[in-house]
């Protein structure tokens, strides 16, 4: 079971729903990781579910009103809701609905990434993370998945796909510190 929510509701979901963590991962960034991948359980929790075309057909205002509720699913709750939405278009669109369907029986990398980097807030870094993501957490491992990757394929705490429990959170969080005070320090020399 994914527990990167570190909250069993919430990791159940993230389990259970491809959308849910593909939503996730939308919103995992300028905010907590835990905190971005409970993001989707506080949208079923208030819309009644986290159906991407029930997502994508809502009335934008009202769901940008649900999604900033406190507790808001991320920093900026209202423009994030937008970008759900545009998330559960591009599913509905392109996958009819299914967001396991961006992963499920592909058969290279490449074709995963291309399909990553077409969903709409997911950049290289983001689609990199995620395929490592599948493959460390949900054995979904595409040929050349390690390479499509890149050193988030490797052993150690450096991103989401590596968080299992508190701890390895916790060196998650310690390993990004330390990247961003080299690359600080590096800028500044």
């Amino acid at each position: 079971m994914v527990t990167i929510a570190q909250e069993p509701a919430a990791d159940a979901l993230l389990s259970k729903d491809p959308f849910a963590l593909l939503a996730g991962m939308l919103l995992d960034q300028q905010y907590p990781m835990e905190h971005a991948f409970r993001g989707p359980a506080k949208i079923l929790d208030r819309f009644g579910t986290i159906d991407p075309a029930a997502i994508a057909a809502a009335e934008p205002e009202a769901f940008a009103d649900l999604c900033s509720t406190p507790p808001a699913i991320h920093r900026y709750g209202r423009s994030m809701a937008g970008r759900v939405q545009e998330l559960a278009k591009h599913v509905v669109e392109e996958y009819d609905g299914d967001a396991s369907a961006i992963w499920t029986g592909v058969g290279s990398a490449d074709v995963l990434m291309k399909r990553l980097r077409a969903l709409p807030g997911y950049g290289e870094q983001k689609a990199k993370i995620f395929i490592a993501l599948l493959a460390k957490q949900l054995d979904v491992k595409p040929r050349g998945w390690t390479k499509a990757s890149g050193d988030y394929s490797l052993k150690g705490y450096r991103s989401v796909a590596d968080v299992v429990d508190a701890e390895s959170l916790q060196k998650v969080r310690s390993f990004k510190k330390e990247k961003k005070a080299a690359a600080k320090a590096a800028a500044d020399a």
